[in-house]
């Protein structure tokens, strides 16, 4: 099987082993949104506006930010 490639940069300052983290901002309100919308949020596990919540850099979280853009906040760690 081919190797799947991965779109973001080691971590230099994180020990070997651990995986990276993203931290994520839940910075608009999904009141006037989708239902899908919501479900993402909720999913990340935001419970409030303006929370921070920090995840494991992969594939799954990074689709869930890419759906809802316009919710949420990718922060510099």
């Amino acid at each position: 099987m081919a190797e799947q490639k991965k779109n973001t940069p080691p971590d230099t300052n994180r020990p070997s082993g651990t995986p990276s983290k993203i931290r994520i901002q839940y910075y608009r309100s999904a009141i006037s949104t989708p239902v899908k919308h919501k479900l993402v949020i909720k999913g990340l596990g935001f419970t409030r506006l303006n929370q921070i919540v920090e995840r494991v850099d992969n594939e799954s979280v990074r689709g869930m930010v890419k759906a809802v853009p316009h919710l949420v906040r990718i922060l510099e760690n």
